[in-house]
């Protein structure tokens, strides 16, 4: 019995002893119970746990739910957001470069007009000019004497074949009635001539894309050196090729004029807020698609020439609907907001899709200067001695502007619509036409002096005095020895001739290489991040750049 009530009390010692072990260290019992897998993290103080927050828990646990603690819990909880600064900061900017978005694109799409504007004027102001003076060394050879292996240099070839085609194609446009092609077009219901207004649209680019490649194969035909090796049809016929390009799309174009003059003229109004809904379902064609930033760039530019022609189109409506109503300054303040309303149309659109184009794609709105900057090196390149293009053909091939046909359909307009009558009439058109050779020579003034500064912003003074590649490089013609005959002799990168041909078959390389080739290969040609001035500018024009 003794025995028994000395164990008793040993046992209740040691009870009394774990108790109090236990309230010195409550978070024991969390460890042995399994209840600390759903009791959060205990705060810590200098490597030990805080009892006090403990015991907080532990009252927090056995206070029973009730509405009012759930409601003071919502209206007293709090959070901080700079525990996740890196994602909102990088929100903050977002909503700054879709703030700054318009600006810099209005400073590229103003820039680029004015580009265009230069290369528009050159048809009509210098290059009558320039075609006056080839024909006078042509005149004036056999009184001067024949010296050196050309009659004309390259550039007045090039000037005399775009005088000869704007000539040949005004004189066939003579024979096309506009008053008729406009009466046949409001003869038609609003849903067929909004599908013919698309596809008018489609077909320009296409006219667009196409018809650069046949104007730089005439020029290039006409000018290469004879003692080189032709592979070309002839000069008539790549020139024939080209009159009938020019006047096709010139047709093509008075036709989207005569549609949107039916729209202006509409009683209801209804056919021109389709047309112009139709440039927000542009938005939804671009918006939502993957775009590098040479995508953006080639959209950029045809954005630039969509807008410039556009306002041409407006000006020639304006010109036929003047006509129409004697000239009458009442009838210009009519079309004036609709012409507005169009405008800014463009304007709108334009700047929502770059502005979420930009956002969805994670592209920084400084990349509209590097554009720019691209821009201005075109010019400043095409004023160098080692130029190879005329500075108009630089614009066509960047941002797939042809001011050829475009020139063509505005003279006809204003031919048509303006009468000049009497030495008055004579004389207030040469004034008018000292205006437009002023008016250009001061646009170029400007825009090459403000291209010299974005290109010294840029750094790309280096740039300026590479030399262009001389000849394609095609592995299917690329000289070897082999072929000795594609090789000059000033050229010292063939390789040498004299040693003698094996009529043994080379070695064939083994499957393995040819696989690693193959992969280098397709590596090559998949790299997305290429310089904006390595982008060939005979390709770009009309094509999506990958």
């Amino acid at each position: 019995m003794a025995d028994v009530s000395g164990t008793e009390l040993s046992e209740e010692k040691e009870n009394e002893i774990e108790l109090k072990k236990r309230q010195k260290r409550p978070w024991e019992e969390f460890h042995r119970s399994g209840k600390i897998g759903i009791t959060p993290e205990l705060p810590e103080t200098l490597g030990f746990f805080d009892i006090s927050a403990v015991k907080r828990e532990q009252q927090e646990v056995s206070a029973d739910p009730s509405l009012t603690r759930f409601i003071c819990t919502e209206l007293t909880r709090g959070y901080f957001l700079e525990h996740n600064e890196a994602k909102y900061t990088e929100r903050r900017e977002r909503v700054y470069t879709c703030m700054r978005i318009p600006k810099e694109l209005e400073k590229l799409m103003i820039f680029g007009f004015f580009l265009c504007a230069d290369a528009f004027l050159y048809i009509f102001t210098l290059l009558p000019l320039r075609v006056l003076l080839a024909l006078l060394r042509l005149l004036t050879l056999p009184c001067c004497g024949f010296s050196g292996s050309r009659l004309l240099q390259p550039a007045q070839v090039c000037d005399m074949l775009k005088g000869l085609i704007l000539v040949l194609c005004f004189s066939m446009m003579h024979y096309v009635d506009y008053s008729m092609m406009y009466h046949l077009i409001r003869g038609q219901s609003v849903i067929k001539l909004y599908i013919i207004y698309n596809m008018l649209e489609v077909a320009d680019r296409l006219f667009s894309s196409f018809g650069q490649d046949i104007l730089d194969a005439l020029y290039w035909t006409a000018t290469e050196p004879k003692e080189r090796k032709r592979d070309s049809i002839g000069v008539i016929p790549h020139f024939f090729m080209a009159v009938f390009y020019v006047f096709l799309h010139s047709i093509l174009i008075m036709v989207q004029a005569s549609t949107l003059n039916v729209a202006f003229n509409s009683h209801n109004k209804s056919l021109l807020t389709i047309m112009m809904s139709n440039n927000f379902v542009e938005i939804k064609g671009s918006v939502f698609k993957k775009f590098e930033k040479n995508n953006l760039f080639q959209m950029s530019n045809s954005d630039i020439k969509e807008r410039f022609t556009s306002y041409v189109l407006l000006l020639i409506v304006c010109l036929r609907n003047m006509e129409q109503f004697s000239w009458n300054p009442d009838h210009l303040w009519m079309l004036f907001p609709d012409v507005f309303m169009v405008v800014m149309s463009e304007v709108a659109v334009d700047i929502i899709k770059h502005a979420f184009i930009t956002k969805f794609n994670d592209i920084t709105a400084d990349v509209y200067s590097e554009y720019r900057a691209s821009l201005a090196f075109d010019l400043v390149s095409s004023r160098q001695k080692n130029a190879y293009t005329d500075y108009s053909d630089s614009v066509a091939r960047r941002m797939g502007f042809i001011p050829l046909p475009l020139a063509v359909l505005l003279i006809r307009v204003v031919m048509s619509s303006v009468k000049v009558q009497g030495a008055l009439s004579y004389t207030c058109v040469f004034l008018f036409y000292l205006g437009m050779v002023t008016l250009k020579v001061l646009n170029s003034i400007v825009l090459l002096g403000k291209s010299c500064v974005y290109v010294k912003r840029a750094n790309m003074e280096d740039k300026l005095f590479e030399r262009p590649p001389t000849a394609p490089s095609f592995p299917a013609k690329s000289p070897s020895k082999s072929d000795p005959r594609r090789c000059t002799k000033s050229s010292d990168s063939c390789p040498s001739t004299s040693e003698p041909q094996s009529d043994t078959e080379p070695p064939t390389a083994s499957p393995l290489q040819e696989e690693e080739a193959d992969e280098a290969s397709d590596m090559n040609h998949r790299a997305p991040n290429k310089d904006l001035l390595e982008i060939d500018r005979f390709t770009i024009c009309g094509n999506r750049i990958d």
